[in-house]
């Protein structure tokens, strides 16, 4: 097999490695009873700013710290922020998302944040953050799963690739 013809099979097995990666990155997470279309995250590090001329990613930054004007209220806001997007099928009767994390200078345990949702048909977006305090003392999230749930039945669950 001569150069010429290896270099157009090896453009194709590339395009075809990235599309089957491509395809794997899918966020949207399918349960009996709803799903999870996606889970954003954002982490406001300390000592950090982006190195970006992209308005949307200062953007970010600026939203997490609007408002703080000291010093002590900008350090209150670093932490990890998260978005999740979420849809129950059956939309009769409160419905409970639960946040749970673990962090990396807390060992191996696991700690829960909920949000009841009594009125699921205007807005399915639940907001979770580790910030302050408990991101100062314990540190980053290293591990998370977002679970929906009507009372002790679980519609639908995501989780981090490092959870256990």
């Amino acid at each position: 097999m001569t150069t010429a013809t290896r270099t157009p099979c090896l453009r194709l097995g590339c395009l075809a490695i990235l599309a089957l990666l491509l395809s794997a990155c899918s966020s949207a997470v399918d349960g009996p009873g709803g799903r999870i279309a996606k889970v954003k995250y954002y982490h406001l590090m300390p000592n950090y700013m982006p190195n970006s001329q992209e308005q949307a990613i200062l953007f970010e930054r600026q939203h997490y710290l609007h408002g703080a004007v000291s010093k002590a209220q900008i350090i209150e806001r670093f932490g990890h922020y998260y978005t999740v997007f979420w849809k129950a099928d059956d939309r009769r009767g409160p419905v409970t998302v639960k946040f749970e994390y673990q962090q990396a200078l807390s060992g191996l345990s696991k700690r829960v944040q909920e949000q009841i949702v009594d009125d699921i048909h205007r807005s399915n977006v639940s907001r979770f953050q580790v910030t302050g305090e408990e991101y100062q003392k314990s540190g980053r999230v290293i591990a998370w799963r977002v679970t929906v749930l009507r009372g002790k039945e679980e519609l639908v669950s995501q989780q981090s690739a490092l959870w256990n």
